[in-house]
């Protein structure tokens, strides 16, 4: 008898220009409802509540925020909304995660049904048994990688960190220029190697480490002379859920 309040992962998404919606399907197929949804609005939104408290000069500009966990997205957010992110029609999409694959060239899907896979092997591949753990050959955790002697684990590392990199830099053509990158999840908010890694990759935008901020986890992490801000801030989803609630009641 309890009363249900459902909180939508995609609403936070939903005032993306056309441009950033729709896929080149015919238009029919698109009506139907097969369109670039976006997730981990949630936390997308904590953030951009955050960094209004944080930092309301940077909440005002063009900022890409990287929630990188075992599930990972980008989100590009013009003061503090978003307007384009790396995930669509599904959480498949986008970056490579734990064990999910990430952008993939839709020509792959059919070459493995032509093959003779099921659409249950194609699908259980796709999200249980790619991503970290499908470039490693040893586990979707990024903790363990790090740890790895492995030259396949060290390799996922760099692979991760190579397509986050290159995502910002796509999502800052989105924005039409970047002011700050704002690092969440459970590795962007607890593994400095990674963040130093992605950051070194956006060289080109302006962005300098200040290492031992970022090595004792301060939520900011810029050097002084970095022309982007890079900051690690928590997420909170369940009190975005509870504040959700809370309004609805």
């Amino acid at each position: 008898d309890a009363l249900q309040v459902a909180c939508f992962d995609t609403a936070f998404h939903r005032g993306h220009p056309r441009t950033a919606e729709v896929y080149a399907l015919p238009q029919g197929v698109t009506s139907s409802g097969v369109r670039r949804y976006g997730f981990h609005g949630l936390s997308y939104e904590y953030i951009a509540e955050a960094l209004r408290d944080l930092d309301p000069d940077l909440a005002a500009g063009e900022v890409v925020v990287a929630h990188l966990g075992s599930g990972a997205s980008l989100c590009a957010m013009r003061n503090g909304n978003s307007v384009d992110s790396t995930m669509g029609f599904t959480a498949l999409d986008g970056l490579p995660m734990s064990t999910r694959t990430g952008q993939l060239d839709p020509g792959v899907v059919l070459h493995l049904l032509r093959e003779g896979r099921s659409i249950d092997d194609v699908e259980r591949m796709f999200y249980k048994e790619s991503g970290l753990l499908g470039l490693s050959g040893e586990t979707g955790d990024m903790r363990k990688l790090l740890q790895s002697d492995s030259t396949d684990a060290a390799f996922a590392v760099e692979y991760f960190c190579y397509r986050v990199a290159r995502e910002i830099g796509a999502l800052a053509v989105s924005l039409d220029g970047l002011d700050g990158v704002v690092f969440t999840a459970g590795i962007g908010e607890n593994q400095p190697l990674i963040r130093a890694n992605v950051a070194a990759r956006l060289r080109s935008l302006g962005a300098i480490v200040e290492p031992g901020a970022n090595d004792a986890g301060d939520i900011r992490f810029d050097a002084a002379e970095s022309r982007i801000k890079l900051l690690a801030i928590p997420t909170n989803e369940e009190l975005m859920l509870a504040r959700h609630a809370a309004r609805f009641l």
